[in-house]
């Protein structure tokens, strides 16, 4: 079960240790919503059982009829007791993930109601993108005070047709493929994100019975089938929770080893990383981060296999410990530097130009109360809050139990004077 944590204290640490990266969350998430599909057992691996997120994911799993076991604290088997209800009645906080639970149910039963997404607030985040995507198949779409409902006209099933993205959407191109799963014919999804959780999601489906092509960035084609069955399926390791170990130990010129390092998912991230300063080295699978210098950084986002938006918090508090200027631009979400103002109020020197984060970098930081505004933004604070010259109290601390797994348990094993509240 997952820990609801409101308050944080994190106390000046140097990161030292041996610690495993867990499952990804954006992947466990994508995997949860697509059991939908079948009625069949599904067993997932490498599960992050402890992230706020994934337990939300599983309850509303069971409101629709689902039966969620853990077998272990990492390895979880989903049944299914009842065909799933269309409809989610849920009047607790909201996931982003609902949409992908729309799509599930609008493709395996024909309609679909779901609450309005929850998730982090990035900027302009809409969910247009998915309403198109279901249209495209063939099902009306409307809003309903604060759910989001669809339905198949006419016909029993979705049908197959092109689908053509504006821009290359991680959300949009998951909800394509698991719509056009079930679909009668061919679906062929148009300028699709390729990145290592879609990778995942479609080994996952393809184990069940789907048939899906990848064409690189141009295309995806997907083959409608009549059902999938089930499927034993291992979670990548989660490439923002290593990134986060590996800052953290350049930061606080730790001593860490990081097990089960995605180096094939992290290769340009990398690369700045080490013309930064920061010293690591690869042994097989494990990474080790050792005495580490940190240089200004000049980064932006963009998609895979470039810098994730979800990255960008984390790098800025390598830029604050830089001497010199440091320069981050978002492309993804415009503007999301919201986080920039809670590390000024631990003495970080900043200003945002033309959507340009400047970050006077070399300041001592000192200990305050500072609020998670969100999942990334939370990961920020806590590895700031390491590099501090006192205690630090991060409030609204849940955000970061939304995707960290066990990180009370790997915090210690890193040797993090902490308390939580």
């Amino acid at each position: 079960m997952a820990k609801n944590v409101n308050k944080l204290i994190l106390h000046p640490s140097r990161l030292e240790g041996k610690i495993k990266v867990g499952g990804a969350k954006n992947s466990a998430l994508r995997l949860l919503a697509a059991s939908l599909l079948t009625s069949s057992p599904v067993i997932i691996k490498n599960y992050p059982s402890t992230l706020l997120d994934v337990d939300i994911h599983v309850e509303m799993l069971e409101v629709l009829g689902k039966h969620c076991k853990l077998i272990n604290e990492n390895e979880i088997e989903i049944t299914e007791l009842r065909f799933p209800s269309s409809h989610l009645i849920w009047n607790k906080r909201s996931i982003r993930n609902t949409l992908l639970i729309l799509g599930a149910l609008v493709a395996r039963t024909g309609q679909g109601k779901v609450p309005l997404p929850g998730g982090c607030q990035l900027g302009d985040r809409k969910y247009d993108l998915h309403i198109m995507i279901l249209k495209s198949l063939g099902a009306k779409v409307w809003q309903e005070d604060n759910y989001l409902c669809a339905e198949i006209s006419g016909n029993k099933k979705l049908q197959g047709s092109d689908i053509y993205l504006p821009i290359r959407s991680t959300g949009a191109t998951e909800n394509s493929i698991i719509c056009a799963c079930l679909a009668e014919g061919q679906t062929r999804i148009w300028g699709p994100h390729i990145r290592p959780e879609i990778h995942d999601l479609i080994n996952f489906l393809r184990s069940m019975g789907a048939k899906i092509e990848v064409r690189g960035q141009e295309s995806i084609i997907v083959e409608g089938v009549e059902q999938l069955g089930g499927t034993t399926h291992e979670v990548i390791p989660d490439n923002i929770e290593a990134l986060t170990w590996l800052i953290g130990s350049a930061v606080t010129n730790g001593d860490v080893e990081i097990v089960d390092f995605p180096f094939e998912h992290l290769e340009v991230p990398l690369i700045h990383l080490r013309e930064s300063g920061v010293r690591f080295y690869r042994s097989e699978n494990h990474l080790i981060v050792r005495g580490s210098k940190c240089y200004p950084i000049d980064i932006s986002t963009g998609p895979y296999p470039g810098i994730n938006s979800d990255m960008q918090p984390l790098f800025a508090v390598l830029g604050a410990m830089a001497q010199g200027e440091s320069r981050i631009i978002d492309l993804r979400f415009p503007g999301r530097y919201a986080y920039a103002q809670e590390l000024a109020k631990m003495g970080m020197i900043y200003q945002v130009k033309n959507n340009l984060l400047l970050i006077e970098g070399g300041k001592n930081l000192q200990g305050n109360e500072v609020k998670a505004l969100d999942l990334r933004a939370g990961a920020a604070l806590m590895i700031a809050s390491l590099i501090a010259n006192s205690p630090t109290t991060i409030t609204n601390a849940w955000q970061i139990f939304r995707g960290y797994d066990q990180l009370e348990k790997k915090l210690t094993q890193l040797g993090v004077n902490w308390q939580s509240d």
